[in-house]
């Protein structure tokens, strides 16, 4: 197998991504990456049939692409964060530079635009109740968010990141 079909970004005219288009080889590896993201390029390159060092660049391109990150998942309550809640957030004018000025604060890990009651969905991950109340109070100063409503983590249940590249 070769490396002919490196990952390529779709772009619409305006410069915003609309999609990468993947090849067999690079699904497999996201796949495989996915399930072990300690994985060695040895042993991807042995499983989609590619050498060692094609198989790095073609991560390379993944990661610079922004299809992909490779990072340490970790448990919030063992490293002494006792609250996670996600924010529905509505809005007037700009959703984007709302968004914007979510995914600036460092306590906030996810942010979509939505569509339905909320116009925004983050999800934050606090000390504790205190940092909840103040970081409540830095996103309703946000000009043009006009609510809020908090629904805060009790147990986490499931939290997987294995959904494959269809």
């Amino acid at each position: 197998m070769s490396d002919e079909h490196p990952p390529s970004v779709r772009q619409t005219p305006n410069g915003r991504r609309t999609g990468v288009t993947l090849d067999e080889t690079s699904k497999k590896i996201i796949e495989l990456l996915q399930a072990d993201g300690r994985r060695s390029y040895a042993a991807l390159g042995k499983a989609v049939g590619l050498s060692e060092a094609a198989v790095r660049q073609r991560v390379q391109r993944l990661l610079e692409a922004g299809v992909m990150q490779i990072v340490a998942v970790t448990d919030p309550l063992s490293l002494g964060f006792l609250r996670q809640a996600m924010i529905g957030i509505k809005c007037e004018g700009d959703l984007t530079a709302v968004a914007d000025a979510l995914a600036a604060m460092e306590e906030i890990d996810y942010v979509v635009i939505t569509a339905g009651s909320f116009d925004l969905l983050a999800e934050l991950v606090c000390e504790n109740d205190d940092h909840l109340l103040e970081l409540l109070g830095r996103i309703r100063a946000i000009p043009t968010v006009t609510s809020t409503e908090s629904f805060v983590y009790l147990k986490l249940r499931k939290q997987i990141y294995s959904w494959g590249t269809r």
